[in-house]
């Protein structure tokens, strides 16, 4: 495999369909974009300029022109092949003969691939269903210096394909920070939403969320995003060691200011966890009457979850 079809797989995993006729397959690509000025750059020029250098490289591997259709929120790539083309019918073994998005998984062949054709893989996945924006925060208090910026892979539906990205993720040891599932006892936790008469509002994509400096290990070919995710990676590491450096001012004895002299450039110290490694007691929540709905999978439905780990555990995110 290599590195242009790698990428091309990871954004119809993402992102994409598979419409098939009699004799020929056409593949859709989506690209969102529904905020159109993403960290003070504009998100639709940006895809357009970035749809540029997507085709140059994807159109040899093809051997096809890619159509492009436009509008405020979405470009739409697409290109259309003869059944019996060896690209589609590779397309099709990867992903085993499926057609959305919605049920895609990944295959053996990339967990088996080396780390280049991984990050190549995931790249194409995050420029299609991930953002980095300054308001996906973590902690991040008014008037204190913010170093819990990350970015969103979000996953409409596909609840193994959210497993499948974080075990991909882990082989490249990049640790997923939270994964907030479409699931009741996640998104309404405390039945806020169905005692107010909103049943379904739990039904939402899955966001994985990583560390904006650990996802920089993978990156985007997107340019808005690639600048975002710099400009946020490097506030992240600048304002731990703000962070650190008002620690160690504040410190009251000498044990304490050796103990974050030693982590003054050193977020990974904070950052760079599994979710087993850190010390966090679930907080009990009360059971869901969604619990059982037909839409989450078999082997969760009907059981109660009183944090995102228990899931991602029973589904295959496991220990390491």
């Amino acid at each position: 495999m290599n590195a242009e079809f790698a990428y091309l797989l990871g954004m119809i995993t993402g992102k994409g369909t598979i419409v098939r006729g009699n004799r020929e397959t056409e593949i859709r690509i989506e690209i969102p974009h529904k905020n159109l000025i993403i960290e003070g750059m504009d998100a639709q020029l940006s895809v357009k300029a970035s749809i540029t250098d997507i085709k140059n490289i994807l159109e040899p591997l093809i051997n096809t022109r890619i159509e492009v259709l436009s509008s405020k929120n979405i470009t739409i790539l697409s290109f259309t092949k003869d059944n019996r083309d060896f690209l589609i019918r590779e397309i099709n073994r990867h992903l085993g003969n499926l057609v959305s998005c919605k049920d895609f998984r990944i295959s053996n062949e990339i967990f088996d691939s080396s780390a280049d054709i991984k990050k190549e893989f995931l790249r194409g996945i995050a420029d299609v269903t991930a953002h980095a924006r300054s308001s996906n925060n973590y902690m991040c208090k008014k008037g204190e210096p913010c170093y819990g910026h990350r970015v969103y892979i979000e996953i409409p539906v596909n609840w193994f394909l959210v497993i499948d990205i974080a075990n991909l993720l882990m082989d490249l040891d990049i640790p997923v920070h939270t994964i907030d599932w479409g699931h009741p006892n996640t998104r309404d936790p405390y039945l806020k939403d169905y005692n107010a008469g909103r049943t379904n509002a739990w039904f939402r994509e899955h966001q994985v969320k990583i560390f904006a400096e650990e996802f920089e290990k993978v990156g985007f070919k997107i340019i808005h995003k690639m600048r975002a995710l710099k400009k946020l990676a490097d506030t992240n590491r600048k304002n731990w060691d703000v962070h650190v450096r008002n620690e160690i001012t504040s410190a009251r004895s000498l044990k304490q200011k050796l103990k974050w002299e030693k982590r003054l450039g050193k977020i990974e110290l904070i950052h760079h966890r599994y979710y087993w490694e850190i010390k966090e007691k679930a907080r009990p929540k009360p059971r869901h009457p969604m619990e059982s709905d037909d839409r989450i999978p078999s082997i969760i439905r009907g059981k109660h979850f009183d944090s995102w780990r228990e899931i991602a555990e029973v589904l295959g995110y496991l220990r390491r």
